[in-house]
């Protein structure tokens, strides 16, 4: 995006790869924004807290290029250079549309992102008795008992970003040592979290990739080296869909609790790419090999039910009732002796560390390799492609 909006906003490849450019259908009366009416849109677009959407500001984009510099003058990017060629293509497809209407059409589309229309799901404010930390998009809390690390990005179905990556790393190293007897992830939202956020994977300037490639792979080493060593009972409550890393990371909790209504997917292979989360081992030790590779190697998608029966979820609540029953229950649990918890556990998971260390270490090599090939890169252009036409 121009000038400030491009630090604030970063579109995902998934919803702007060959993204369709709408028209603004322009007014039939006169009107002609001042230069004081556009710079006061550029600064109420600031003020936005949500963000508008990809197809919007591409408009956006394309708008204020058109008001300040004419027609489309710069060369179009690479195929590959995929958000920077959305942008072009929306900026081209306005043709010689005059720089007043541009101006006037940029006005009104930002008039019309009323804050008052914005969503009012936000997290609750914190209890009296709780504590609260963490990022925005991270949101950490402890009370009664319990460590709740939580995904908040309910307008982005709680993707993951590489700052997240980190942050959760931190999480998990204060809550290893905090007062708390246990730890739980969970999501804020519709969605427990849709895995990673594309823009991880976008982001990255054609001359360093293979160096992007080897320091994500090192940070997915270290990512899921925090949840092997972590010495508390490690609870996933698992509010709706599951995709990904948070499906794979699974095998690594000592409980994972389900709304009915969540389901369960690892589309690796339809994306060019590998089990991560020491899945290639803990999958077909939990559900057995066949059913391992349903979804490690074919992406097959479970209801929380079946996730159940394959013994990859500890127990599946009405979502009615889900919230209710499952926090009930961990707050009974948080009550047990917390020397005795970390004990118990130690003993069931001391023999596998070494074991997992080794295999989280062998997925995130050939992870590497894969984000390098060629295959993945096409993978991802043709999965990216088929879903921003939906």
């Amino acid at each position: 995006m121009a000038g400030r909006l491009t630090r604030r906003w970063s579109p995902s490849l998934l919803q702007v790869l060959r993204f369709p450019v709408v028209q603004l259908h322009m007014s039939r009366t006169a009107m002609r924004a001042s230069e004081k009416d556009f710079e006061n849109a550029r600064n109420q677009l600031k003020l936005l807290t949500k963000d508008p959407g990809n197809e919007v500001k591409l408009k956006l984009y394309a708008l204020y290029k058109q008001a300040t510099e004419g027609p489309c003058n710069t060369p179009k990017p690479s195929m590959l250079d995929f958000i920077n060629k959305a942008k072009w293509d929306a900026w081209n497809a306005l043709g010689s549309l005059p720089k007043e209407t541009a101006r006037q059409n940029y006005v009104d589309l930002v008039s019309s992102l009323s804050p008052s229309s914005e969503s009012s799901s936000q997290v609750k404010p914190a209890a009296a008795n709780e504590k609260q930390r963490g990022s925005e998009n991270i949101i950490v809390t402890s009370q009664d008992g319990i460590t709740k690390i939580m995904f908040n990005r309910p307008s982005k179905k709680n993707a993951i970003t590489t700052s997240m990556y980190k942050e959760i790393i931190h999480a998990l190293k204060a809550a290893s040592t905090d007062n708390s007897a246990i730890t739980v992830f969970t999501g804020n939202g519709d969605y427990y979290s849709s895995g990673n956020d594309l823009t991880n994977f976008t982001d990255v300037s054609p001359n360093s990739i293979e160096e992007t490639a080897k320091n994500a792979s090192i940070l997915l080493r270290e990512f899921v080296d925090a949840f092997i060593d972590f010495p508390k009972p490690l609870v996933a409550v698992i509010n709706g869909p599951a995709v990904g890393i948070v499906v794979t990371l699974l095998g690594l909790f000592d409980a994972v609790y389900a709304s009915d209504k969540a389901t369960f997917h690892t589309p690796f292979s339809e994306l060019g790419q590998s089990p991560e989360g020491c899945a290639s081992y803990t999958f077909p030790k939990i559900m057995g090999p066949a059913k391992a590779a349903e979804m490690l190697i074919f992406g097959k998608k479970l209801t929380a039910g079946e996730a159940c029966a394959q013994g990859l979820v500890t127990e599946v609540f009405p979502e009615s009732t889900f919230q209710k029953e499952v926090w009930t229950r961990l707050k009974t649990y948080a009550k047990l002796p917390t020397n005795s918890l970390r004990i118990s556990k130690e003993l069931i998971r001391s023999n596998e560390k070494a074991k997992l260390h080794a295999v989280n270490a062998e997925e995130c090599t050939v992870l590497q390799g894969r984000w390098l090939s060629e295959e993945c890169m096409n993978a991802l252009m043709n999965f990216m492609s088929r879903k921003s036409k939906l």
